[in-house]
């Protein structure tokens, strides 16, 4: 099975591919072994990666393995998202043909809800 980690690296490079820039807030340790995120406010839930292309638009995707759960700071924020215009859905590595032909620009709609 492929990790959460492994599928946004491959999102990663296959959007770089396209033209799109990319934004990821992670976490990082710190010297005592903790973990802390530089984000602040209401950055708790908030989507794994913001995709711009001048094209295609913005996209605000939360990535997730087949199998994984959204947190409720997750739902919250894609449906934020969706509420207010934006495009904001949940990527899974089944389904991955869909999300090329998204970054390539063949797609321009998610054809799932927000928090699916």
């Amino acid at each position: 099975m492929q990790t959460e980690a492994d599928f946004q690296n491959a999102v990663y490079e296959t959007a770089r591919i396209h033209g799109w820039l990319i934004s990821h807030f992670g976490f990082s340790e710190t010297p005592d072994g903790r973990w802390r995120t530089t984000t602040r406010y209401d950055a708790k839930g908030f989507p794994d990666l913001v995709l711009a292309h001048p094209k295609h638009g913005i996209l605000f995707r939360e990535l997730k393995s087949d199998i994984g759960t959204l947190s409720k700071h997750q739902i919250e924020w894609l449906d934020l998202i969706y509420t207010a215009g934006g495009d904001s859905a949940v990527w899974r590595p089944k389904d991955w043909p869909k999300i090329v032909a998204q970054l390539k620009g063949e797609a321009t709609i998610w054809p799932s809800s927000s928090a699916s």
